[in-house]
């Protein structure tokens, strides 16, 4: 419960001459909460509870804001607030086991109401972050219905969203797109998910709003907001987790420190991890371990008119390849690995003109890729290691936003982007030319809301421009593209009640063709293929029909999904009859395409300490041209659980024990690319506890995989054909924070 009212009151009085939001957190009992969390979005201020649950923020700007409020175990509240003078706010949360986030940034640009968007979306919390206690981002998103893991092996991955993933993907650092190699199945989103505050997800093409590359669906890595002094004494916190696994051996540990003085905020953190060689039921896979050193400075100013950060990012290791068409000896032996090191540079700023909100965010990137592997044997017979290619990519990218609002009824976005990036191809085998691509676009996206129905309409123009520079390995003259796109968007939200939303959404995106698909000419040994682009290659474009009913209660969350994804000029690698160097050719063509499906979540807090959770999911993708299976689509899964949760026990505030089975069933419409492979089921179990020590909170989390140790191949493993999934694996992790 929330309310918002302006009090003559010693408060007010004591704040007369400044906005300000001041208030108290409880729970529905009227129990202070200490150590909530207040957030003003659009300001980037935040605020914690003290223990008798006040909070005070000083010094705002008057206008209307999305203020959001969150404490660990209570569903998070998320209101429209008109901040003028000295205003109050009275926040009641309630525990709940099942809850969404409130609110969605990534689906409009701008805060949104989660049942207010037409577009379907998803999000993981800080606490489902930790829950899944997974090393790639790809796996942990698996767990939201509609979306996969194109995996190698446990430690890489990449998102498939509703049958689409790699280029058709786009991924975001707190709105900004990452830049990656992503032809490969080996190289997965450069980003760790432990960094993340939340992760939104949009399941469909969202181009109006991000352009190339986002026709599948978006993932967008969001940061916790810095500390905020709010006009106190100086802050400094910090934290800390140890982390290990009984599959792979692995081991990891972090530490975070954060503080705040005045107008400024800053955050230290670093992650580092290493594991040994997968095993599964049938013995241990050589040459799968991996090792990685990732981390994040920031510092930022907050004013009373706007505020700026800048960040810095590292996504750093050395992740080893099981070797193709080779099965598992258990012999000690080398064999391809990849060198990865991901380096970006993040301006964000917001400032507040009269009733707009400008917005920057600026980035460079750099992103190599080095593949090692055999070059040869040794005069003893044994194997020579070298470089087999050598890749960088420099991006930048610039983002202009203008977001403002027409009192309740209409808000929106007016927005400008710029990307310029470099590509370097180094080391002996040159796979693609260097290269260089300019591009720039402009969109409006608006929202109109009458009653209980809402409107949400937008359009986009891109131009791009790839220049490729010869190459005599690649037999490759000076080559030119110059691509025009225009994406559009439309939807519709009724609101029959507070709980519920029923949407419909139309939506036209593009995908110009990677540098990869258009010039490639040389061996891709990790894959044991030799690739060959084609070089008349034309965008791609969607045509995508959504409808989705949701309902969002204290006791009750869930989700129907229905879509028709209409793709022309699909393009796809297929294989031939030729041979180079031992190496079946592959080629790029293009065909149109059409992938539908579902998707259906439901959570059920049946009893007090018992709630029941279900999703399912289910896509159908076709080559128009051949009628031909689209290759690696996703079998359709069921997955249901259950969890008991406890809380303000003796010996902890909060417990959980929770146990999930997962069915995925065979892929029966099979490419001629696809391997087949055998349906299956999981047993995995869980269970978490909080409690106080020494003045701190600490957390401890178990999470067992595969419990039963099944003996299992995923379809979306680049293992499959050599080897079976990892089996039981136990995974212990203990945080200790404020």
């Amino acid at each position: 419960m929330v309310t918002a009212m302006h009090p003559l009151s010693a408060l007010s009085l004591l704040f007369a001459l400044a906005d300000t939001l001041s208030g108290r957190v409880t729970d529905r009992a009227g129990s202070p909460l200490p150590t909530a969390t207040v957030l003003v979005s659009e300001l980037h201020r935040v605020a914690t509870t003290g223990a008798d649950g006040a909070f005070v923020l000083a010094d705002l700007p008057s206008g209307q804001y999305t203020v959001i409020v969150r404490h660990v175990g209570f569903a998070p509240v998320a209101r429209e607030v008109v901040i003028r003078g000295a205003t109050t706010l009275g926040v009641a949360l309630e525990r709940a086991p099942l809850w969404l986030e409130p609110v969605t940034i990534t689906a409009t640009r701008a805060p949104i109401p989660t049942l207010a968007s037409p577009l379907a979306t998803a999000a993981l919390s800080e606490d489902a972050l930790r829950r899944e206690q997974s090393v790639s981002l790809a796996h942990s998103l698996s767990r939201l219905p509609g979306i996969h893991a194109l995996s190698t092996g446990a430690q890489i991955g990449k998102p498939v969203i509703r049958g689409l993933a790699g280029a058709r993907v786009l991924v975001l650092a707190d709105g900004s797109r990452l830049e990656d190699y992503s032809w490969s199945d080996e190289d997965g989103p450069s980003v760790d998910a432990r960094l993340a505050q939340r992760v939104e997800v949009i399941r469909g093409p969202a181009s109006v709003l991000y352009g190339s590359d986002a026709l599948g669906g978006v993932v967008n890595v969001i940061p916790a907001e810095l500390p905020d002094a709010n006009g106190g004494p100086r802050l400094i916190r910090t934290g800390f987790e140890v982390s290990g696994a009984t599959n792979n051996a692995e081991v990891g540990a972090s530490a975070r420190v954060e503080g705040a003085a005045g107008p400024w905020g800053w955050r230290v953190f670093g992650i580092g991890r290493a594991a040994g060689s997968l095993h599964t039921p049938a013995g241990r896979l050589d040459n799968t371990g991996f090792g990685a050193v990732n981390g994040e400075a920031a510092v930022g100013r907050r004013g009373t008119r706007g505020s700026a950060t800048l960040r810095y990012t590292r996504y750093a290791g050395e992740f080893k390849l099981l070797e193709a068409n080779e099965p598992p000896s258990g012999a000690a032996a080398g064999g391809p690995e990849r060198r990865l090191s991901d380096d970006r540079i993040q301006l964000a700023a917001d400032h507040l003109l009269g009733s707009l909100r400008l917005e920057t965010k600026a980035q460079w990137e750099r992103h190599s890729l080095v593949e090692i592997s055999d070059t040869g044997t040794g005069p003893g017979g044994a194997p020579l290691e070298g470089t087999a290619f050598d890749l960088l990519l420099n991006t930048g990218t610039l983002d202009l936003l203008a977001h403002h609002v027409a009192g309740s009824a209409v808000r929106g976005t007016v927005g400008l982007s710029g990307v310029y990036q470099t590509n370097d191809t180094r080391g002996p085998i040159a796979l693609v030319p260097d290269a260089r691509v300019h591009a720039a676009g402009g969109f409006v996206f608006e929202q109109a809301t009458l009653g209980r129905w809402s409107v949400l309409a937008g359009g986009r123009v891109d131009l791009r421009r790839l220049t490729a520079d010869s190459n005599t390995a690649l037999a490759l003259s000076p080559q030119r593209r110059n691509y025009t796109a225009w994406s559009g968007d439309v939807g519709l939200v009724y609101r029959p009640g507070a709980a519920l939303a029923v949407s419909g959404n139309v939506g036209r995106a593009w995908r110009a063709p990677t540098l990869f698909e258009l010039f490639s000419n040389g061996p891709h040994l990790g894959e044991a293929r030799y690739e060959i682009g084609r070089a008349d290659l034309v965008p791609e474009g969607a045509a995508n029909v959504d409808v989705s009913v949701r309902w969002q209660a204290n006791r009750v969350e869930a989700e129907v999904a229905a879509y028709r994804n209409e793709i022309a000029q699909y393009v796809f690698i297929t294989p031939t009859n030729q041979f180079k160097d031992t190496l079946r050719i592959y080629r790029y063509d293009q065909a149109d395409a059409l992938l539908t499906g579902a998707e259906v979540s439901v959570g059920v807090a049946v009893a007090t300490p018992l709630s029941l959770r279900g999703r399912f999911d289910a896509v159908r993708g076709t080559n128009r041209t051949t009628q031909e299976p689209l290759p690696l689509i996703p079998p359709a899964r069921v997955a249901v659980g259950a969890e008991l949760h406890g809380t303000g026990l003796r010996w902890a505030d909060r417990v959980r024990l929770a146990v999930e089975g997962e069915f995925v069933t065979r892929q029966t419409r099979l490419n001629p690319l696809d391997l087949p492979t055998a349906g299956y089921a999981l047993l995995n179990v869980e269970a978490g506890l909080e409690r106080p020590l020494w003045g701190r909170a600490i957390r401890l989390d178990v999470a067992a995989r595969n419990l039963g140790n099944t003996a299992y191949r995923s379809f979306l493993s680049r293992y499959k054909e050599f080897a079976l999934d990892p089996g039981r694996n136990v995974v212990l992790r203990v945080s200790l924070g404020e």
